[in-house]
């Protein structure tokens, strides 16, 4: 039987947080014109309430101790807690047990305002049941009294899992199985020996502990569109990077390009010095480019549970070489064997005018032979987005690009947290 509520602590389990920690109880040490210990000493703060840690590892007394919370707080509360990072693969564990309909909630000695505030943060937020914690002006947290009051009101079979001893004998005392997070700070012998009942190297063999693999989360692959200019690159970074930092397993990928011989055809399309290349060529060579990036990158990726994350896809050929080139529909018809069925679950296409979006582009790079076009080329491209955005308004959502940087990664942000929380739910309701 698999279970159907699961308890997550937070650091070392869900992120890996000991930068933003070592440096905060660094800052509070120095504050206090005390010495700073080595960094073995400082990661064993990481899991255990700060009082006790400031008690036990500094040798503070009561009073002094709840100093130092007081300074590490003046700087974990602003910056420390962005220092960390959702261990890779995390992401798609809480979208499988969503998606499997299994009850989700965190039982951590963190603050419960900055574990709300972590886990949003990452757009993790939506992915819990319950968040239990205890408040700033708790001078310690009981980790038993912690997950019985995460867990639900009813459950048949459930689990904590957690990076260290507290963790492991809390769940023990509230009378659920204890997983040991081995990726975590806590090493295999302090797990084992405080009552972990299985034990998981790495999040994807926590995935394989928790369900059975008919239910993992599939992979989920996303495009980005739009006209030269739009400042397609650097969105696609921003957004990248957020997944990064999310937890994501991630394919990070390209078109024309992003395998060996479809890097060789790019080289060939865009090169200014085949200009005579004729339009159904140029066509026939993006597609036989698709065809191999599909079956050699992007089809295996989805397979293993990747987020795809795909600059340019089959949309690009509809609109530069269907309008664009005035080819039309043959170029559908030659990429529907090309793509076999493989199309992104989200495209985000940066909506630009396409004159302003020309300018930018020529102003920063000489232009390739596509962007040498005549002048309503880039127009007719803009058009063909606008009819695939018109055509499929579910898969293909506009971003006004016109914005500042900042502005326009904050929409597709929230549009791809928007869109992964759907998919954690696409198959939880049907189940209960």
């Amino acid at each position: 039987m698999q279970y159907d509520a699961v308890i997550f602590d937070l650091d070392g389990t869900i992120t890996e947080s000991a930068p933003g920690i070592m440096n905060s109880v660094s800052y509070a040490l120095n504050s206090m014109n005390l010495p700073v210990p080595g960094e073995d000493v400082l990661r064993a703060f990481v899991g255990p309430p700060l009082v006790d840690s400031f008690m036990r590892f500094i040798h503070l007394s009561e009073a002094d101790a709840h100093t130092a919370v007081k300074k590490y707080r003046e700087r974990h509360t602003v910056i420390g807690w962005k220092e960390a990072l959702v261990y890779k693969g995390m992401l798609r564990v809480l979208i499988s047990l969503k998606r499997a309909g299994v009850y989700v909630a965190l039982a951590s000695s963190k603050p419960l305002p900055l574990c709300e505030k972590t886990l949003d943060y990452f757009g993790l937020l939506p992915l819990f049941d319950k968040l239990v914690g205890p408040e700033y002006s708790a001078s310690s947290s009981d980790k038993e009294l912690l997950i019985k009051q995460a867990l639900p009101e009813k459950y048949n079979r459930a689990c904590m899992v957690g990076d260290r001893k507290f963790d492991m004998d809390g769940a023990k005392r509230a009378g659920i199985e204890a997983i040991g997070a081995g990726y975590g700070y806590g090493s295999r012998e302090e797990l084992m020996d405080s009552g972990a009942d299985y034990y998981a190297e790495t999040p994807d063999a926590l995935l394989k502990l928790l369900l059975p693999e008919d239910k993992h989360a599939p992979g989920f692959f996303i495009s980005l569109e739009g006209s030269d200019g739009c400042g397609k690159s650097t969105q696609l970074r921003m957004l990248t990077d957020f997944l990064n930092s999310a937890g994501a397993s991630l394919t990070v990928t390209r078109e024309p390009g992003g395998c060996p011989i479809s890097e060789r055809i790019r080289s060939l399309v865009l090169d200014v010095k085949a200009m005579g290349m004729t339009d159904e060529c140029e066509a026939l060579l993006f597609a036989a480019s698709r065809a191999q990036h599909v079956r050699d990158v992007i089809r295996p990726a989805l397979k293993r549970g990747d987020i795809v994350v795909c600059d340019r896809f089959v949309d690009s050929s509809i609109a530069y070489q269907g309008a664009g080139r005035n080819l039309g529909p043959w170029v559908r018809e030659i990429n529907e064997r090309a793509v076999d069925g493989c199309m992104p679950d989200l495209t985000l296409f940066l909506d630009l005018d396409p004159d302003e979006a020309l300018r930018r582009r020529i102003s920063a790079n000489a232009a390739d032979r596509i962007e040498s076009a005549d002048d309503g080329f880039m127009r007719r491209v803009y058009s063909g987005f606008k009819n695939l955005q018109n055509e499929a308004p579910k898969r293909v959502i506009s971003i006004d690009a016109s914005g500042e940087i900042e502005q326009i990664y904050t929409r597709i942000r929230q549009t791809v947290i928007d869109r992964l929380v759907q998919l954690s739910i696409r198959t939880g309701n049907s189940e209960g």
